[in-house]
């Protein structure tokens, strides 16, 4: 009996860490010991939202609560970027409830770091938070609407993916625990008015090649 094939099981694209991923991976996934599942790997995501949440409310009084936060962010990456993988070398079956969750618990990460952000800048910065918020979450929808119409999944656009964008994180993160906030405060706005541009850009060429198929699907069938 052949298995069934599901296109949400393979990522198009590749960021600019991609290659890199993929050696690591290949040695990394045939360690993990047996006792951790696809699935521990996966849920584990709210575990380190929860505690994210936490020591950014700490950082709130001492900054330097963000280097817990950015370790967390790496925790995340490790689980997340590990348990598709060790489902497929497992063969675990889990394809689509792991695309599902997985990338539900990516918005729930997502949401933790803004949240977190909301307690460390001031008042007047957490109308800029929630509309990074909405724009982020635009990318996902852009994603999966995508998906659906072309049966291509894509993460990652300019070599820009999920493992770059924590790294940004990261980076932000020690920004602000050596230089306080104002200048993310003042950089804030600019920063959400180009992730808008770079979404509306990305919109007008998803639209734009989901057009051309259909015009070509159109046209084979004349």
């Amino acid at each position: 009996m052949l298995r069934e094939e599901f296109a949400g099981a393979n990522k198009a694209g590749a960021s600019i860490l991609s290659p890199l991923e993929r050696r690591m991976a290949g040695r990394v996934v045939p360690r993990i010991p047996a006792w951790l599942e696809t699935y521990h790997l996966t849920m584990l995501t709210l575990v380190w939202c929860a505690l994210i949440v936490l020591f950014s409310y700490l950082a709130a009084g001492d900054i330097r609560w963000l280097w817990a936060v950015s370790l967390l962010v790496v925790c995340q990456y490790v689980t997340d970027h590990f348990d598709g993988k060790v489902g497929k070398y497992r063969n675990t079956g889990l394809v689509k409830w792991g695309f599902y969750m997985d990338h539900l618990l990516d918005y729930v990460f997502l949401c933790s770091i803004l949240t977190g952000y909301a307690f460390i800048l001031p008042e007047r910065s957490r109308l800029h938070l929630f509309f990074l918020l909405a724009v982020f979450g635009g990318y996902m929808v852009n994603s999966f609407l995508a998906f659906a119409a072309t049966a291509e999944f894509k993460i990652s656009h300019l070599k820009f993916g999920p493992t770059e964008f924590r790294l940004a994180l990261i980076a932000i993160n020690t920004l602000l625990i050596c230089y306080g906030t104002k200048h993310m405060v003042k950089a804030l706005p600019f920063v959400a008015a180009g992730a808008l541009l770079l979404l509306g850009l990305l919109v007008y060429r998803t639209q734009k090649e989901i057009w051309r198929r259909d015009m070509e699907h159109k046209a084979a069938n004349l």
